[in-house]
């Protein structure tokens, strides 16, 4: 599927960061915020250099900005806020309890634009609201599988319907792992190495078992076996056995795939009856925290074995 990038209302930046409301119009409901980089608009209200301004991202006013504009008249004052509130900036935001001047909030009461103020300081309030944008703001797509978190790895399964994605997560529940999601994965790219999964609120916690229909994990299981977001470490493809397929033995070449551009490993795991896929899902995600911390067993064996040989073809040398 294709991705999209989500954009966030307004009110739950206010809400979460405890933003003090000087001015909102009566439409603050339905505005949007839609772009993760935000602007301190000195050389606007200095200069009025406006060329390459992006009207499209949250404006932040700090000290520099504000005791630049004190040295201003009102009139001046006046005229330097109202270019930057006619450019349909869609909220700017005083930090450190600022005195908002009365020409700030006269200029955002004419052009309709909110004015909030926090007493953070500057950059401490810039990063955190950064950060939170890179996530609220992610691009996102939405796979047909299961999240599981297995001894603290985000395993993600994926197949066709009917090959046990389910039952296998049920079994991995019931042995002490936890469900992020069931049937509908949502993934967000949270920074340039960093998928992370999570389920559609409607669906979230509950599961499709077949034969018996839908089960809430949370209530029978306990909030213990339950997760809403997990980094996606592992993909695992699950796929009905296919007689003469070549399956991986040894596990020197690590299949990737790609979800939004980052690459992660996957592997490819045959059901058939008798395989206890709980059993090794347990082992394939400890075996790739393993490989993320430098360990290869596969390579260990194999430098083992060449070692042997090595000392084999030595020994038989100096035989003759």
């Amino acid at each position: 599927m294709d991705s999209h990038r989500e954009k966030i209302n307004l009110t739950t930046l206010i809400n979460d960061f405890h933003l003090e409301e000087i001015y909102v119009p009566d439409n603050i409901d339905e505005i949007k915020i839609g772009c993760t980089d935000v602007h301190r608009p000195g050389i606007q209200l200095g200069a009025g250099y406006y060329d390459y301004f992006d009207h499209d991202r949250i404006q932040i006013l700090g000290k520099a900005e504000q005791f630049y504009m004190m040295q201003k008249t009102p009139e001046e004052r006046f005229e330097g806020y109202d270019r930057l509130m006619s450019t349909g900036v869609p909220v700017v935001i005083v930090t450190r309890s600022l005195e908002c001047y009365p020409e700030l909030v006269e200029t955002a009461r004419i052009h309709r634009v909110p004015l909030l103020r926090t007493d953070e300081s500057t950059s401490d309030f810039v990063a955190a609201l950064i950060g939170a944008l890179n996530v609220y703001l992610a691009p996102t797509i939405t796979r047909h599988g299961v999240l599981v978190e297995v001894y603290g790895e985000g395993v993600l399964l994926l197949g066709d319907s009917g090959v046990g994605k389910s039952e296998t997560a049920i079994e991995l529940i019931k042995r002490g792992h936890r469900l992020v999601a069931d049937d509908a994965v949502e993934i967000r790219r949270t920074s340039a190495k960093t998928v992370v999964g999570s389920s559609p609120e409607i669906i979230r916690h509950f599961m499709e078992l077949r034969g018996i229909g839908i089960v809430d994990v949370k209530r029978i299981f306990g909030v213990g076996a339950v997760k809403d977001t997990e980094k996606i470490n592992l993909v695992v493809n699950l796929e009905v056995w296919q007689q003469g397929k070549n399956y991986e033995r040894l596990g020197l070449d690590r299949e990737q795939t790609t979800l939004l551009g980052i690459e992660l490993p996957c592997l490819t795991i045959p059901v058939r009856p008798g395989r206890n896929l709980a059993v090794i899902i347990e082992i394939a995600a400890m075996n790739n925290r393993q490989q993320r911390m430098g360990y290869n067993a596969a390579e260990e064996l194999s430098e083992r074995l060449n070692k042997q040989m090595s000392e084999q073809n030595i020994t038989g040398g100096d035989l003759f």
